[in-house]
């Protein structure tokens, strides 16, 4: 068993506003702020948290985003790639299915990889 865990990632942003207003959008988190001035955004991934902090140490985007995806884990690949198409999302790798599996990485606002997943009954139980 692991002595630590992982719960939230800070994204670092330009426009914080730009890209909290993209993720409620796209997958409609429980949005919180922290408390303070200025405080940031805190996005609720059921347990799990994205915040989103003003930053001034990094460019308007990421020029390496192939380090980091972001997993979005979703009920229904098909309706979160049509936000995510309503929102104008440019498409790294369109959504597909895989096996019965529903996979796309489309790229936010800032440039970092989000990538969609809808896995099937059958990959879920063998990952049990």
């Amino acid at each position: 068993m692991a002595d630590a865990a992982i719960g939230s990632i800070l994204l670092a942003s330009t426009h914080p506003d730009r890209l909290r207003d993209w993720y409620t959008a796209a997958f409609s988190p429980k949005v919180d702020r922290t408390p303070g001035d200025p405080g940031y955004d805190v996005l609720d991934f059921d347990g799990f948290y994205i915040m989103i902090d003003r930053r001034d140490d990094v460019g308007d985007t990421n020029p390496e985003p192939g380090r980091i995806l972001l997993n979005v884990e979703v009920t229904d690949a098909r309706a979160a790639a049509g936000r995510l198409d309503d929102l104008g999302a440019t498409w790294l790798s369109p959504l597909e299915d895989r096996d019965g599996s529903w996979f796309g990485t489309a790229i936010d606002p800032d440039g970092n990889y989000v990538q969609i997943i809808q896995l099937s009954a059958q990959a879920r139980a063998e990952m049990s």
